[in-house]
Formats: C-alpha cells, structure tokens, sequence
C-alpha cells in the first residue's frame, strides 16, 4: 500500500492511525498542500479531488479518509475499527461524522487560505474563527461521550475506533491553535488514553518524515 499524504492534513493522520492500529505496512508519499502540490497535474491524475490522503492499494486509487477507514475494514478485518453491533457502528460513524464532516470542513487549509486572502481576515479573525467552530463541535463530541453509557476508555467501548482515529487529529488541531480543552474532560481523557498506544503516537504529524 502506499499512501499520499501532508504531516498536517488530519485527514490523511486518520487513515495513518487506521493503518497503524491494523498493522499495515504502507509506503508513504508526500504530498505538500501549502505549497500547492495537490493542484499539480501529476497528483491530480491519482486524485482528481486534489485533496489528500490517496491510498493506493495494488493499483485501486481510494479517497476520502473515512471511505478509505471503511475499504481497511472490509478488506482487513482484523484489529476491527467498528463495533460488531449495528447500534455501535452507528454511534461510531456519527462520532466519527461529527468531526470529519462538521468541525473539520469549515477550518481546513483552504478555508483558512480563503479568509486571508479573499476576505481580507487578519490572522487574529482567522484564529478566532477556528476557534469557535473547535468549540461548537467539541461541546457536542463530549456531551455524546460524557452521558452515553457506551462510552468506555475509547470513545465507544474499551478498544481504538473509527470515532478514536477521527478524534485524536482533531485535538492536536485544538491544541495547535491554542484551544481551551479545558471543558471537555471525557474527551480529553480519551484522547490521553489514545496518545498511550503507538499506533497513535506513531502516526502523529511531528513523526511523519515531511515535518516542518
């Protein structure tokens, strides 16, 4: 397998977290969005979404790191990354869903990019903003984990799930730009509980070999 990526991208941390936790070797290659090297043709005729991660998978091009999470759980059944039971995948996948579809679209690179430069917002506004929309979705994140009775050491159960791999990129977006996590105590004490693995730690944006 050999996996397109950026040591930022949390996308691409997720499905990294998701290779680890299987224990699957890939071959990483390195694809650098804020110098723009997603919009080249060579990347784009791999991933006509320009967007990172790509997995390639002896030759089929997968996208889009929850779909990418899903393929590794049907192809790969080991180290499973979903519950058995239909309620528990569905709880994981909203947990997961709230994150890479609520939290993480609205501050993305190029929607921080697009505020500076289109809107003329200074890095203040910028950060504010980033700010805010953490908060609006981590209040959810922990209400979920702080009164469901599924909720065990992970965010559901006692073992890694596609909701832990979601959760942990994000936190590290928080703590970068200064968050309170402060109000969020479950969900910081899940993500405490992930950083003890090395599947977690290993796949951390400062061990990628393309770290600034």
């Amino acid at each position: 397998m050999k996996l397109y990526s950026y040591f930022r991208s949390s996308a691409a941390f997720r499905v990294r977290i998701a290779l680890n936790l299987k224990g699957l070797a890939y071959e990483s290659a390195f694809v650098h969005l804020a110098k723009g090297e997603h919009r080249a043709p060579a990347y784009g005729a791999l991933n006509p979404q320009a967007l990172v991660p790509t997995l390639d998978d002896d030759g089929k091009l997968l996208t889009q790191s929850l779909a990418i999470i899903e393929y590794l759980e049907e192809t790969q059944p080991h180290a499973p990354l979903l519950p058995k039971d239909a309620f528990g995948r569905a709880r994981v996948r909203s947990l997961a869903m709230l994150i890479a579809c609520e939290i993480h679209p609205v501050n993305n690179l190029r929607i921080l990019q697009h505020l500076k430069r289109a809107l003329g917002q200074s890095d203040d506004q910028v950060n504010a903003w980033y700010r805010h929309w953490i908060a609006d979705g981590l209040v959810k994140f922990e209400a979920d984990l702080a009164t469901a009775t599924s909720t065990g050491k992970f965010c559901h159960g006692d073992t890694p799930t596609m909701a832990d791999c979601c959760l942990v990129p994000q936190i590290f977006n928080a703590q970068r730009y200064q968050c309170d996590t402060a109000p969020y105590p479950t969900t910081m004490r899940v993500f405490a509980a992930c950083m003890k693995l090395e599947a977690f730690d290993r796949a951390q944006p400062s061990k990628q070999a393309d770290a600034e």
